[in-house]
C-alpha cells in the first residue's frame, strides 16, 4: 500500500504565514507621523526610529516605484540607485506599503498617518454596510460622504493648526477629489501639470516657511506597469523620468530640508494564461454563495450570501488556498492584516473571506472588471514585490 504524501492533499497556505506590513514601526502610515513630530506638531509620534528630524520635510510619492522594481533597474535610474543607502534613515532598508498595497489605501494612510483599519479605505472596491453596495474607493463611486466614510484629521491638517506651512503639489485633477479630501487635505494645493513644475514648485514651498511639510505625486510610473508591465521599455522610460524628477527636485532643496522619496505600492507582472489568471465570472465553485466581489486580483475581499460565509471560506480555501492565503474577517482582522485596530465603522467593509495572492496569479473577474482584468502589472498583496516600497532620503 503506498503511502500518501503532503502532494496528495496539500495543505492551503496558514494565514499566520502572510508577512504582516510593519504598522507602527516602518509602514507608510507611519512616515508623515514621524516627521510632523520632528517639527513639533502635537500629537505626533515619531514612530520610525531611523529617521532624524527636519524643520522642512518634502514627501515625493512615486505611484507604482516598489522596492525590487527600483532595485532590478540601476541602469534606468542612477540617481535613485545612488540613494539606496539612505532609504529609512540610512539602514538601506525599505518600508512596508500596508494591506492591501494598493493607492486608496495607501494614500490614506500617507496622508492620515493611520493603518486601514482605522482610516477606512481597506481596499480598491469595498462594501459599504449602509448601502449593501460595492464602493471604488479610488475613483469614490458611487458618491459617499467623504467625512461620514474618513472621519480622522490629516496630518497635514493637523500640522497646519501647529504653526506648520503645509502643501501639496500634485496635478490639478486631484485637488477637489473626494479621496483628496479625506487622504491629503490640509493647507495649500497647487495643481501642476508637468512633472517638472511640480518639482520647481514642492521646493518653493518647502522655502516659503520655517517649517515645512509638503508632498508631490507622480503617477505616469504607475500607468504604465497597469498597461504594459514592469518588464516593458514604457515603464523603463517612465522611470528615467521620475529618476531626473527627484533629482531635479532634490538640486533645489532650501536649506534645514529632507527630501523622502517613496510609493504606494510596488507591481508584478502576470501571465496572460488561465494557470495565472483565475477567473471568477467562470467559475461556478468560487461563484457559489458569493454576493458582492470586492477588491482587485490579487487582493480580494468576497461578501458571501448571509449564511453562506463559512461554506465561501472552505471553497475558496480548497480552490485556491495553496496560492492565495485565504482568511476570515476575523482571522485576518486578528493576524493585523489591515493594522493593530479596526474602528468599528471599519469591520464590516472588510470581506467576510480575504484573499492575498502569494504566487505570480491573479483572480480576475472578465465580466465585472473587464478592464482591471485586462491589465499586465497587477498588486495588492503582501508579497515583497508589491508591499516594500523605497524611502530614499535627501537632507540639506
Amino acid at each position: 500500500m503506498t503511502q500518501s504524501t503532503a502532494w496528495d492533499h496539500p495543505e492551503p497556505l496558514a494565514v499566520a504565514s502572510a508577512p504582516v506590513p510593519e504598522y507602527g514601526s516602518g509602514s507608510l502610515a507611519d512616515l508623515l507621523p514621524t516627521l510632523a513630530a520632528g517639527m513639533g506638531v502635537p500629537g505626533m509620534t515619531p514612530v520610525i526610529p531611523e529617521l532624524t528630524p527636519a524643520d522642512r520635510a518634502c514627501v515625493f510619492l512615486i505611484d507604482g516605484l516598489g522596492w525590487e522594481q527600483l532595485t532590478a533597474h540601476p541602469e534606468d535610474a542612477p540617481f535613485l540607485t545612488s540613494l539606496l543607502g539612505s532609504s529609512r534613515g540610512g539602514t538601506g532598508r525599505p518600508l512596508t506599503a500596508g494591506y492591501p498595497a494598493t493607492t486608496a489605501t495607501s494614500l490614506a494612510s500617507v496622508g492620515t498617518g493611520l493603518p486601514p483599519g482605522a482610516h477606512g479605505l481597506p481596499g480598491y472596491t469595498v462594501r459599504n454596510p449602509d448601502t449593501g453596495e460595492l464602493m471604488n474607493q479610488l475613483r469614490w463611486q458611487p458618491y459617499t460622504e467623504p467625512g461620514a466614510w474618513q472621519p480622522y484629521p490629516t496630518v497635514f491638517q493637523l500640522a497646519q493648526q501647529a504653526g506648520v506651512h503645509a502643501a501639496q503639489v500634485s496635478s490639478p485633477t486631484f485637488e477637489n477629489t473626494p479621496l483628496t479630501r479625506v487622504a491629503l487635505s490640509g493647507g495649500t494645493f497647487l495643481g501642476r501639470l508637468t512633472g517638472e513644475d511640480r518639482m520647481d514648485v514642492a521646493a518653493e514651498q518647502l522655502a516659503a516657511g520655517d517649517r515645512a511639510l509638503v508632498y508631490t505625486y507622480y503617477s505616469e510610473l504607475d500607468g504604465a506597469g497597469h498597461r504594459y508591465g514592469v518588464d516593458s521599455d514604457t515603464w523603463r522610460g517612465q522611470l528615467m523620468t521620475v529618476d531626473r524628477l527627484a533629482q531635479r527636485l532634490a538640486e533645489q532643496l532650501p536649506p534645514r530640508s529632507a527630501l523622502y522619496v517613496t510609493a504606494d505600492h510596488g507591481m508584478v507582472d502576470i501571465p496572460f494564461d488561465e494557470q495565472h489568471r483565475i477567473d471568477f465570472d467562470e467559475d461556478w465553485e468560487l461563484r457559489a454563495g458569493v454576493a458582492l466581489l470586492g477588491g482587485e486580483g490579487r487582493a480580494r475581499h468576497v461578501y458571501a450570501v448571509p449564511g453562506a460565509e463559512g461554506d465561501v471560506l472552505t471553497c475558496w480555501r480548497e480552490v485556491l488556498g495553496e496560492q492565495f492565503w485565504v482568511a476570515s474577517r476575523e482571522e485576518a482582522v486578528a493576524a493585523g492584516w489591515f493594522g493593530p485596530h479596526i474602528d468599528d465603522r471599519v469591520y464590516a467593509r472588510i470581506g467576510d473571506v480575504v484573499a492575498a495572492a502569494r504566487d505570480d496569479v491573479l483572480l480576475i473577474a472578465s465580466e465585472r472588471e473587464p478592464k482591471e482584468s485586462s491589465m499586465v502589472g497587477n498588486h495588492g498583496s503582501m508579497t515583497p514585490a508589491e508591499q516594500l516600497v523605497p524611502l530614499l532620503e535627501v537632507r540639506t
